[in-house]
């Protein structure tokens, strides 16, 4: 079993940064990735960034390259994610995933962003 807790989102204007955390605990060494996804009514899920804890390797939707950032900290069980240039098209409920390597998933409570002036 793996625990995620999100914290980080709010009411932020176009233009604007949050950074976004997800803290991990419970079964740890078993995630193989881990990931950001979002969510707005109506649409289904879609991912925003992974990375692999070990390896750091990174990978991000095309919309969101260049101005959102993923990151872990190991020691501290945390991954983040960091997003600048905010659109009000990046308006969506934000989840953390941890996958383990024998593909169960994992997923935080969620966290409202929302890109307003």
């Amino acid at each position: 079993q793996v625990q995620l807790v999100e914290s980080g989102g709010g009411l932020v204007q176009p233009g604007g940064s949050l950074t976004l955390s997800c803290v991990a605990s419970g079964s740890i060494f078993s995630i193989y990735v881990m990931g950001w996804y979002r969510q707005v009514p109506g649409k289904q899920r879609e991912v925003v960034a992974t990375i692999t804890p070990r390896g750091g390797r990174t990978d991000y939707a095309d919309s969101v390259k260049g101005r959102f950032t993923i990151s872990r900290d190991n020691a501290k069980n945390t991954f983040y994610l960091q997003m600048n240039s905010l659109k009000p098209g990046d308006t969506a409920v934000y989840y953390c995933r941890a996958r383990t390597a024998s593909l169960l998933d994992y997923w935080g409570q969620g966290t409202q962003i929302t890109v307003s002036s």
